[in-house]
């Protein structure tokens, strides 16, 4: 039995360039069926999170802290420039302040925790991609609504403590509870329970992505060139993530693996709880940039990773 559910998860591990974007197909194909899981997302995002969170464990963070350098080069440009760039160039191509927010809460967004999974396959610095996770996880309910709040002023109406308890139930308790279980069990009962729990996770990503879209899939045509238009500046703003990941590398003088834990980092988001959270609390338009990302994001991480890190190993 451990043999299937390691098979699943392998399959859905190669595949999670292909899986993420067929969700969202789904979603548009089949907006009726999904529909029914919307109230069911919170915790099914809770699931993924603890399955993510398994893995972590706090004592790690003191190997990385001892040199926060690279901490700091992370936080000012993931949560500083890059949602600061996405304002700038947003308003440069789109007039519909809706949109404009909706790349300003996916660039404030905290890092994807599926990025552990690029950094164990580019062998980069375990420690320091866990203690990246950890560390936006926890801060995202003071950064996303700050970062809003500070960028878009009194433009937008927002719910922060709406937003701030989303993110704190859907990513931060469960990542505590986790970290907990790892730590209390010695890293025992993670080794029972993930081989099963780590492909369930990965379906809950589909069906939140599939969920999320059903809810604004009647008001996003594609053929609309403003949704082309979005994709290309998300493909744009990811590249330029990825890019100023690596100039951190370069900037805090770090080593192989450091700088490949800083590039994933800073390149991917969390966009399915940013999504969760555009289709909660904001404006239908708003989850246009999230959407086109879901789709284009995994995909460009795989060509980031075969461009800037040496050699798969």
């Amino acid at each position: 039995m451990d043999n299937i559910s390691s098979g699943i998860n392998n399959f859905l591990n190669r595949f999670i360039p292909l899986t993420t974007p067929l969700a969202v197909v789904f979603g548009f194909l089949l907006p009726d069926v999904f529909i029914h899981l919307r109230p069911f997302i919170p915790w099914l995002f809770g699931l993924m999170t603890f399955s993510g969170a398994l893995k972590l464990k706090a004592t790690e963070l003191g190997a990385a802290v001892k040199s926060p350098f690279p901490i700091v080069l992370f936080f000012v440009m993931c949560h500083v420039l890059m949602p600061f760039l996405a304002l700038l160039l947003s308003f440069l191509v789109f007039v519909d302040l809706d949109i404009i927010t909706g790349y300003v809460l996916l660039f404030a967004g905290p890092t994807a925790v599926s990025g552990f999974f690029w950094v164990m396959i580019y062998k980069g610095d375990k420690a320091l991609s866990l203690t990246l996770i950890l560390l936006s996880t926890i801060l995202a309910p003071i950064i996303v609504p700050a970062t809003i709040r500070i960028l878009m002023g009194a433009d937008i109406v927002m719910d922060m403590s709406g937003v701030a308890l989303s993110l704190l139930f859907m990513i931060v308790v469960p990542t505590i509870i986790g970290i907990t279980v790892n730590e209390t069990s010695k890293g025992k009962l993670p080794v029972v329970i993930s081989p099963w729990l780590d492909p369930c996770a990965k379906i809950c990503l589909i069906l939140v992505s599939a969920a999320n879209t059903s809810a604004v899939a009647r008001n996003i045509q594609l053929t609309d060139p403003i949704v082309w238009k979005a994709a290309l500046l998300c493909i744009v703003l990811t590249a330029i993530g990825f890019l100023f990941s690596k100039l951190n590398g370069v900037i805090g003088k770090c080593n192989n693996e450091k700088t490949t834990s800083l590039l994933i980092a800073g390149g991917l988001r969390n966009n399915s709880a940013v999504m969760t959270i555009a289709v909660a609390f904001f404006p239908e338009m708003t989850v246009l940039p999230t959407l086109v990302s879901i789709v284009t994001q995994q995909s460009i991480a795989a060509i980031m990773g075969k461009l800037f890190v040496k050699k798969i190993r």
